[in-house]
């Protein structure tokens, strides 16, 4: 096996990309469709809801109980960070913060309560309400934000030929004890709010067609459900990806930074798009191409190894209209099915 190839069978064997596995299950049961399929399509960042001339966006995240316990205070500040990113990545502007939060007594309560108000002011998104309980075993939290975008960015736009442009905010650090690569906390609040204003603008301008928020399963996994929302097969140039200086590959590849995004790019407009981040100091490169297929993988410019067929064996169970509906579970290019 070459290193090409066990980088490609650790990818596949991801926690993060694992847990996206669950998605499938959960829009099987419901009833929820991809694009083409629903008035408001299901597998994007947001659930976009036709309103007027633009499109309300509506963001949830759940966090793990064990993060929430671990790093209570930044759990609340993630709970904003995150949601603003994907309404970010949908070309969207947040107008506002709800939570639900549980908690065995107020003391840590007040932690995850303080770590989400200095977000929420930092970004300049109210918290409007929420919900409480402060009498359960251990501490819990939900987040929703409400946005608007006048242009779309979507999961569903990729088209075969397009460039895989990566952005991302290397000016932080790692935050143990999760693969958490932090470039929020300490920026100014200034450059946080116009940092996250560089993807509505680059969508009203046209400049992309689709966008996805780098999450949990890293940049391999985002693109893997990029990939099967748009119904095309993405190829990765690991020597591409913009990283911190002495970072393990792996581990970055399967990172959440704080600010980090892909988008699905026609090549007209590739300077023009990267040129957007590194003007405000955002590393931004090309770091692969999107293709006819299903099949997500990584080259090193000598050889390739396919991570995943998502086309096949669904994360999301969102395909595009028109592809057939899969109900398989998972199945890595490894031959170990996803549980």
């Amino acid at each position: 096996m070459t290193a090409l190839d066990a980088l490609a069978a650790e990818l596949a064997r991801a926690p993060g990309l694992a847990a996206k596995a669950d998605i499938a299950a959960v829009t099987r049961r419901l009833g929820l469709t991809g694009a083409g399929g629903a008035a408001v399509p299901v597998g994007d960042d947001c659930a976009a809801i036709p309103d007027g001339d633009g499109h309300l966006l509506f963001a949830i995240e759940g966090f793990m109980n064990r993060f929430v316990a671990a790093d209570p205070w930044f759990a609340g500040w993630c709970g904003v960070m995150v949601n603003l990113s994907d309404i970010a990545a949908m070309g969207g502007r947040p107008i506002a913060v709800v939570d639900a939060l549980w908690s065995p007594g107020d003391g840590t309560a007040a932690e995850i309560l303080d770590g989400l108000r200095a977000a929420a002011r930092c970004y300049g998104v109210p918290v409007v309400g929420g919900h409480s309980n402060l009498s359960t075993p251990q501490p819990q939290l939900a987040v929703a934000v409400l946005g608007r975008a006048e242009r779309l960015l979507t999961s569903a736009d990729a088209r075969p030929g397009d460039r895989l442009v990566m952005a991302v905010d290397l000016r932080g650090a790692w935050r143990p004890p999760f693969d958490n690569w932090q470039a929020a906390l300490g920026a100014p609040a200034d450059r946080l709010r116009g940092d996250l204003a560089l993807l509505p603008a680059i969508a009203e301008a046209g400049l992309a067609r689709a966008a996805k928020d780098i999450s949990q399963a890293g940049v391999v996994g985002t693109a893997a459900m990029l990939a099967e929302c748009s119904g095309v097969g993405i190829t990765i140039d690991v020597t591409a990806i913009p990283a911190p200086p002495d970072t393990d590959p792996a581990r970055w590849l399967k990172a959440f930074p704080s600010f980090g995004y892909l988008l699905a790019v026609a090549p007209d407009h590739e300077a023009a798009v990267i040129r957007r981040f590194t003007d405000r100091d955002i590393a931004a490169a090309t770091i692969g191409h999107i293709h006819a297929g299903s099949v997500v993988s990584i080259t090193d410019g000598r050889s390739t190894a396919a991570v995943c067929d998502p086309g096949a064996f669904p994360l999301l169970g969102c395909a595009p209209h028109g592809m057939p509906a899969v109900t398989r579970p998972v199945r890595t290019l490894m031959g170990e099915a996803v549980p």
